[in-house]
């Protein structure tokens, strides 16, 4: 699709994967998406009156169909099971657009994640995936562009009003624009890693296939990260995520995963060691449940020592 093209929103399929979600974030995010675009939810095992929301806000919106877990199988595996009901049901779809359940579009972003998609083709880019610019709600602040040099893993934030695309070294899962055809030809997302730094691995494997990754500023979804977020100042404002340990531990035994991984850039294996460190230290001073998040957070890293993950790549 060349960036002079209307926008047609049926060549998207969207992907939610959801697991005892906020119900009015949830309707939120279905009716921000294109109307005529088949919409997936993909739910994990919510509660059962949980489950009741869901089936009510899916049978409410235009083009969305329910697809039930009959136990949480994580992020990764429900995202492969949505993108297979996508080829089976969309036969116009050529991109999914992967979703957390606390996501939310700007208008006409996902239009300009496509249309940006297509100008990066045409210009002759080897594009793999696109992503927006992610608002944080508590805070208000982008989480910026993930950039990578031969010494330094960075993030990038474009100006306010900036339109040219942002060459990216990895891409947050929601948001998270890729070609269908792509995500078969490389397998689709790990599911051992079921939620941390599935979006990671996956980003890393593109480009170890020899695509690129790319931001396009102009497309804002305002987003949630972790369970709840904070600013910190760390050399200007930055956005702090509060995870539970459960979560704690899927970051700091994947994060070791990949850090085993060929594929996976020495750069970000050296900052990941110093944002563990960092992220432990902050769970100190500031966190609640001190002692089981430290347990869960050793456990992770000793686990991830223990197994053998295959690689998709």
């Amino acid at each position: 699709m060349s960036e002079d093209k209307p926008f047609d929103p049926a060549v998207v399929a969207t992907v939610t994967v959801t697991f005892n979600p906020d119900m009015g974030l949830l309707r939120a995010q279905l009716d921000a998406l294109p109307r005529a675009s088949l919409k997936l939810v993909v739910d994990n095992a919510s509660q059962a009156e949980v489950l009741q929301g869901i089936q009510v806000v899916v049978s409410q919106t235009p083009n969305a169909r329910l697809l039930r877990n009959d136990e949480n199988l994580g992020l990764a595996a429900a995202v492969n099971r949505g993108v297979l009901a996508v080829r089976d049901a969309a036969s116009t779809a050529r991109f999914v657009l992967l979703l957390d359940q606390d996501s939310e579009p700007a208008p006409g972003s996902v239009a300009a994640l496509v249309s940006g998609f297509g100008a990066l083709q045409a210009r002759g880019e080897r594009v793999g995936c696109v992503g927006p610019t992610l608002l944080d709600v508590a805070t208000g602040l982008s989480h910026g562009f993930h950039q990578c040099t031969r010494s330094r893993w960075r993030r990038v934030y474009p100006a306010t009003g900036a339109t040219a695309p942002v060459p990216c070294a990895n891409l947050n899962g929601s948001g998270t624009l890729v070609p269908i055809d792509l995500f078969r030809e490389l397998g689709g997302l790990e599911d051992d890693l079921f939620i941390d730094h599935v979006d990671t691995e996956w980003a890393f494997r593109v480009q170890a296939r020899g695509y690129r990754l790319f931001g396009i500023p102009q497309a804002v979804f305002h987003h949630r990260m972790g369970d709840s977020s904070s600013r910190i100042w760390l050399f200007g404002w930055r956005v702090w995520p509060m995870r539970s340990p459960r979560r704690h531990y899927f970051l700091y035994r994947n994060a070791v995963i990949l850090m085993r991984r060929p594929y996976v850039p020495q750069v970000w294996k050296v900052w990941a060691v110093a944002k563990l460190a960092m992220t432990a230290c902050m769970t100190l001073a500031t966190g609640p449940q001190r002692i089981a998040q430290l347990h869960s957070m050793a456990s992770g890293v000793r686990d991830a020592h223990a197994r053998t993950v295959e690689p998709k790549a």
